[in-house]
């Protein structure tokens, strides 16, 4: 008899759980439609489905909705939670920075310990003689900082006519104003239809057009190129093996500045600390944040030269009119530091090169088995799958398939993202921390929503 009463109490109490979810799920749909203006969503969508999942909770390389249904965080949210998510000895130093000291100004001089080891300790990791920091709080803010930099040091130099910003088509750096008007892709800049001067675009892979367009602009009117080692958010481009060593000679021969975008491929994404190692190029200025800190704190920052810092050491005689309120923050380089002490620790960036090589394995015997999968490529854990009507021909099918594939793969519990830009494809960024039964999981999810577009479009049409 009690067993029998404990039972009908448990399935009394799991019934209440279900419709107090129900419930909650319900009012913070409400109050999301109503309060939350979402970032790089459809308004539309938004307003008419709701949130597409309320996370609250986040564990290794899984999320966990308000449901209780766990996901692979198959894009490391935004490209960015590198260690995975709920790093304990993260939180407990973020505990005791912001009970000891959460937040005090860099302006005017001032400083804090935290901000000056990790700028220390970012300056011994990156190439050549990128060696003095700017913090700022995200990737926008990063490359917005790059451009004036860039801009000042040659009102410095006395060339106040080197004002044009270059950069690639499919190219993304961000939303901020400077950094949306050098972000190559044209659905971005379309957004305010007011778009800056000075910006100018080359097509990706050529090295070519990119003479062609300093010569065509006049050279001593060009500031600096900026590029991303990798194109993420383009569809994850990898460009030929000497691009960028034809890009840094060019860029010598004309007195121009390079501006590395690292903001995705830093800090291990890419197999190597930066993704510009793996083409052996230097740049004048790299701007970084997302994996700096795993997203466990807002964080960016742009490494300078030595010969950019010691021009605006002997040439600047006032003060560096540019600044964020939250430049140097020193909660989020503490986090920064413990973040990068996770990375080193556990071998992270090794990781993330063995498994990307596994992981394009695992893509190219999907390829295999799929005629519609197109091009397959990953450098580390930085991946993309493009989907194709004809693989010879590279032609596309009249209505984008990944949109559905990735709504899909979500109903099986794996997050992805689209690029649908002039293509179609499917891309990858999991947490370094990936292992191999992981990824096996990951390839599992993809093989079956592959199967079953097959079936249910493919075949079809």
């Amino acid at each position: 008899m009690k067993i029998a009463c404990n039972k009908v109490y448990k399935t009394f109490n799991e019934k209440r759980l279900v419709l107090m979810t129900i419930q909650l799920k319900e009012e913070l749909k409400t109050l999301d439609q109503k309060h939350f203006l979402h970032p790089t969503t459809s308004i539309e969508q938004q307003q008419t489905q709701g949130p597409a999942a309320i996370f609250t909770e986040g564990k290794g390389i899984y999320l966990k909705d308000l449901e209780g249904k766990s996901y692979i965080d198959g894009m490391s949210s935004l490209w960015n939670v590198n260690v995975g998510h709920g790093r304990e000895e993260i939180a407990e130093v973020a505990k005791e920075q912001m009970a000891t000291l959460a937040f005090s100004s860099c302006f005017a001089s001032f400083s804090n310990e935290p901000a000056i080891r990790l700028a220390t300790k970012i300056a011994s990791l990156t190439p050549g003689d990128l060696n003095t920091v700017f913090f700022t709080s995200g990737g926008s803010e990063s490359n917005d900082t790059a451009i004036k930099l860039a801009r000042h040091y040659w009102l410095l130099k006395g060339q106040p006519e080197r004002q044009k910003i270059i950069s690639r088509t499919q190219s993304y750096h961000g939303v901020a104003m400077g950094a949306t008007n050098a972000t190559g892709i044209q659905a971005f800049r379309n957004f305010t239809n007011s778009p800056a001067p000075d910006f100018h675009y080359v097509y990706n892979q050529s090295v070519r057009d990119l003479r062609e367009m300093i010569e065509a602009l006049g050279p001593e009117t060009v500031a600096a190129f900026i590029s991303e080692p990798i194109q993420g958010a383009g569809g994850v481009n990898i460009p030929p093996e000497d691009y960028f060593k034809e890009v840094r000679n060019l860029c010598d021969e004309y007195g121009i500045l390079f501006i590395a975008d690292e903001v995705i491929t830093g800090f291990g994404r890419t197999g190597k600390w930066f993704g510009m190692e793996h083409y052996g190029v230097v740049p004048d200025m790299m701007s970084f944040a997302k994996g700096v800190s795993s997203g466990y704190a807002q964080l960016g920052g742009v490494v300078i030269s030595e010969k950019i810092h010691e021009t605006y050491c002997q040439l600047s005689k006032g003060t560096l009119m540019h600044g964020y309120t939250y430049s140097g923050h020193a909660l989020a380089c503490q986090v920064g530091l413990k973040n990068i002490d996770i990375l080193e620790r556990e071998l992270l960036i090794e990781n993330a090169a063995s498994m990307g090589e596994a992981m394009l394995a695992g893509f190219k015997a999907l390829q295999e088995k799929y005629s519609f999968i197109g091009s397959v490529r990953t450098i580390g854990l930085l991946g993309a799958i493009e989907l194709v009507k004809n693989r010879e021909t590279g032609e596309l099918f009249e209505t984008a398939i990944s949109p559905i594939f990735v709504q899909e793969t979500m109903k099986r519990g794996l997050i992805l993202r689209t690029v649908t830009y002039e293509q179609d494809t499917v891309v990858f960024a999991p947490p370094l921390i990936l292992s191999k039964a992981e990824l096996n999981e990951m390839l599992r999810i993809l093989d079956e929503t592959f199967e079953f577009v097959r079936k249910t479009i493919i075949v079809k049409d």
